[in-house]
Formats: structure tokens, sequence, C-alpha cells
């Protein structure tokens, strides 16, 4: 059983279903696609608060970039989708 988050969107969808976000994580800026319910959650919010000190509010790549590792990422998405 696969996460959400674990599933990469392709690189060439443009389209993001409704109640879901683009999201840039780690090194190589993989894109993953997570629910919107996830920007409410205390872990995710201390991710986005990294991201925020990091970027600002700028975000070149189109989406939201998450200055995390990705097995980072995955761990807290993992541990989102279980609630």
């Amino acid at each position: 059983k696969r996460s959400i988050a674990a599933n990469q969107a392709s690189s060439k969808a443009v389209e993001v279903p409704k109640g879901y976000l683009v999201v840039y994580v780690g090194e190589k800026m993989k894109r993953f696609v997570i629910p919107v319910s996830y920007l409410n959650q205390p872990s995710f919010q201390d991710l986005l608060n990294q991201a925020e000190k990091e970027f600002g509010y700028d975000h070149p790549m189109g989406g939201l970039t998450i200055p995390c590792k990705e097995d980072e990422f995955l761990t807290v998405t993992s541990h989102l989708n279980d609630l």
C-alpha cells in the first residue's frame, strides 16, 4: 500500500486534482501531489515553516518547495495518511 505522496505525478502532467497541491521535495526536487488537508496538520506545518525560512514565498518551481530530505517528507506524509 503506497501513500498518496509516494505516488509521484508525471512531470508532464499539468493538471492537479481538486483538493490537492504540488510540492517539490529534496535535492532533486521530486514532485509530489498531496491533499490540501495536510496543510492543517502540525507536522506538515513544521515543513511549511522550514520552507518559509529558506525560500520565503518565492517558489520558482511553480509549486511549493519543501527543503527537507525526501525520506523525511515521506515519513511525515505516511503518518498523515494513517490519520
